[in-house]
């Protein structure tokens, strides 16, 4: 694969960013192209390792190796038909995945990784500028009727895949536009939306159907899903982590997931009147509680609004940027990790717990007080401990909770239907079937799984289908992951 000595011979090269100063004037992505013969010379990187671990690490199970060899060898088209094989949507994770399988690449051990996602996305991308992907309804109609509750990467994924395989799919999202998290959830400078959109076209053209503003349960029937011949529920897992401390309920005190949908639907064009609440960072001490992808986010859009000063805290110590001793490669490591947002002008702090929200005469948040802590792991949890006397209070007039999700709502159409719950809260399904405690009925995703990856939700959804397939035709052509290739999930 590649070329044998290119691991010797080149160095790993990815898309230069613009500057932070010009690129949070605007909320457009801000990565410069590479050349193609680059992107080849990326490709060339990629040795003959034997066991391709990269595999292993990616939950879509890509053949990282055969594209990456197809790119060298100058096989663009070759190399998107075998991307395509196995992930949906690589416009999606070429921009938005994490790269477990970067972590997992053989190189990794005394090198830095094959530039994988980077590849992902510009095969695809190249796809799409030569007009080689292009609607391919199915030549004939099977006449069984699927709903898919949500759009998110896995209720996409589910979607494509069983209309391929001739069913009539049916679409709902809650929200005015498609794309679930991807829409309302990731900055336009992660990524843009026309992006979803230019996909979604495709879709639409090959006989998906797409209905909006349409939340099962409340102005959609339940009972109506007896409608449909197999049902599967991608909801996601959209119940926010709560602060419950001292002033959580001031003005000012906001989630994230409040936060930064305001602003993709303002760069939508959508009016502040359809808005409601106004949440602006511009001219405020912004707080972010909440080191992980969605606190990088909400940094990188108050920076935007031209905040006064922005601020991180993680609960977490100060992780290491090598690997730490107990998750050895090819595993998944918590090492530091530095996102573009970061490098546009935050201050970061670890090991730090937020006591109570302080506010004004009126109502309105102006501080807070936190303390240090220690955080120890025992028994298989976390042991939380105040360090004393290093209490104080910071001027804020935003805070901005970053906690992740909780798990699935279940007040609507998962009442309704009375599905069983795992212990965690999550819609359960059988690990192999995808079916749910009521026959005929499918979760696939975060609603199943728990606050997870974009890749994991678009294998979850391509393995739901592959299984209401099964379950509708007594045998399915459409593909499957080979289970034993999965390692332990990030």
């Amino acid at each position: 694969m590649g070329k044998k000595t290119g691991f010797k011979e080149f160095d790993r090269q990815v898309e230069a960013k613009r500057p932070p100063a010009e690129r949070i004037e605007h909320y457009n992505e801000f990565t410069e192209p590479m050349k193609k013969e680059e992107l080849e010379t990326q490709g060339a990187r990629c040795m003959d390792c034997g066991i391709p671990f990269c595999h292993s690490g990616c939950p879509l199970g890509n053949l990282i190796p055969d594209f990456n060899d197809l790119v060298y060898t100058g096989q663009w088209k070759d190399a998107l038909a075998r991307l395509h094989s196995t992930n949906n949507f690589p416009e999606f994770t070429g921009r938005l995945c994490p790269a477990p399988c970067e972590e997992a690449c053989v190189m990794t051990i005394n090198q830095p990784a094959i530039t994988i996602e980077n590849i992902e996305k510009n095969i695809v991308e190249k796809g799409f500028s030569e007009g080689w992907i292009k609607a391919e309804p199915p030549t004939e109609r099977t006449g069984k009727k699927i709903a898919v509750i949500g759009s998110g990467p896995s209720g996409l994924a589910a979607a494509q895949q069983l209309n391929r395989a001739g069913h009539l799919v049916s679409v709902f999202e809650r929200d005015d536009r498609i794309g679930g998290l991807l829409r309302y959830g990731i900055p336009d400078f992660k990524m843009e939306k026309w992006v979803i959109d230019r996909r979604v076209k495709i879709m639409e053209e090959e006989g998906v159907d797409f209905n909006i503003n349409t939340e099962v349960g409340v102005n959609f029937p339940t009972e109506d899903l007896k409608r449909y011949d197999a049902v599967i529920i991608c909801a996601g897992a959209t119940v926010r982590r709560a602060l419950p401390i001292e002033g959580a309920d001031l003005e000012g005190v906001h989630q994230a997931m409040d936060f930064l949908p305001q602003q993709n639907r303002r760069n939508a064009g959508d009016s502040e009147d359809k808005l409601g609440t106004n949440l602006t960072a511009k001219d405020k001490n912004v707080i972010v509680i909440g080191g992980g992808d969605t606190g990088s986010d909400c940094i990188g859009t108050s920076i935007r609004h031209g905040a006064e000063s922005v601020s991180n805290f993680e609960l977490m110590g100060k992780a290491t940027t090598d690997r730490p001793a107990g998750q050895p490669w090819p595993f998944w490591p918590m090492r530091l990790r530095t996102s573009t947002s970061h490098e546009e002008g935050v201050e970061r702090f670890w090991s730090i717990s937020t006591k109570k929200f302080v506010g004004d005469e009126n109502g309105k948040l102006k501080g807070l007080v936190t303390t240090e802590v220690t955080v120890n792991r025992e028994n298989g949890g976390f042991k939380i401990e105040e360090v004393p006397n290093t209490e104080k209070e910071w001027p804020c007039e935003l805070a901005l909770l970053a906690l992740g999700f909780t798990g699935p709502e279940t007040n609507t159409m998962v009442s309704d239907l009375k599905l069983d719950l795992d212990p965690r809260g999550n819609v359960k399904a059988d690990e192999k079937t995808y079916m749910t405690s009521v026959p005929g009925v499918f979760a696939a995703g975060d609603v199943r799984r728990g606050q997870s990856l974009i890749v994991w939700a678009i294998s979850e959804g391509r393995e739901a289908a592959h299984q209401v397939d099964r379950f509708l035709m007594g045998h399915s052509e459409l593909p499957q992951k080979d289970a034993e290739w999965d390692l332990p999930r990030v």
